[in-house]
């Protein structure tokens, strides 16, 4: 149960004050992620130990991490749309609704990102010898725009959404290969079943999916993204965009790593493309 659901099921045992508390989140959850105890305790007219209080008793640690919980929550879709949405929302209030909701989603995910695992997988990237990035169904889309970012790298890269051309990758894998898995889920068998068919063959892989997932444990290194997001019933945007996000830090901190002379090469690329655009 997300919190802003337990909030609702269990207002009625609030005592007044954290009623108060309560009515004021609920009418205004965005608003609230971006608030202050002090801003919040005066809007509500309460105290802020008040707040801290009504913390507690959704069993989180204190403001930050209800703030937290409650960023989780707005993450959340809607079945098939985006969860705050409702039926007679119009453009102004669904545009505004979403836009909030995958705001709170990247926050929650920059704030629960292991930056060392981070700095690891940049490391084994720039010291790889082939590079693939795989990803099926909805996760395939990430997979090509990692291909279209490491493109630019002089490092060969390689993508693939198809699974025997996954498959035959991995079997054709050796030392210094690195696959990148990409699934939210990490539930999908097929793409299980090549993280250890690449393993097997000494290849190292890197699984872009939640922590304890299947894919997870038959990977090198996991990088997480604590997104919370019911894939089977609600449209997979806010794990996508975070998922977007992660391949863009992984691609500025190879180039970083490589240092300036790297950065020349981009460059020589970057002009190299001139020709095919109209001036401004």
């Amino acid at each position: 149960m997300n919190i802003l659901d337990k909030i609702q099921q269990i207002q009625s045992s609030f005592s007044k004050s954290e009623r108060k508390v309560a009515q004021v989140i609920l009418a205004s959850p965005q608003t609230t992620i971006h608030s202050s105890i002090a801003a919040l305790a005066k809007e509500a007219d309460v105290s802020e130990p008040t707040v801290n209080r009504f913390c507690r008793r959704l069993e989180t640690k204190g403001f930050p991490d209800f703030k937290l919980h409650l960023a989780q929550s707005i993450a959340n879709g809607t079945p098939y749309v985006s969860r705050h949405v409702d039926v007679d929302d119009g453009p102004d209030a669904y545009c505004s609704k979403i836009f909030e909701s995958t705001m709170a989603a990247l926050d929650h995910a920059r704030r629960s990102l292991d930056t060392i695992k981070v700095n690891k997988a940049v490391d084994i990237l720039t010291q790889a010898r082939h590079i693939a990035f795989f990803g099926a169904g909805s996760s395939s889309s990430v997979a090509h725009d990692a291909h279209y970012k490491f493109f630019r790298f002089n490092t060969p890269v390689s993508c693939y959404d198809d699974t025997l051309m996954q498959r035959i990758t991995c079997v054709n894998a050796h030392e210094g290969d690195v696959i990148v898995i990409i699934s939210h889920t990490g539930r999908t068998k097929s793409i299980v079943e090549i993280a250890n068919i690449a393993r097997a063959n000494d290849a190292t892989v890197i699984g872009i999916t939640s922590e304890g997932t299947p894919l997870a444990n038959a990977c090198n290194l996991v990088l997480s993204l604590d997104i919370t997001e019911d894939t089977d019933m609600y449209m997979p945007m806010a794990s996508r965009i975070a998922q977007l996000t992660l391949i863009d830090i992984l691609a500025t901190g190879f180039t970083l790593r490589r240092g300036g002379k790297f950065m020349d090469n981009l460059k020589r690329v970057k002009e190299g493309l001139k020709d095919s655009r109209y001036e401004k």
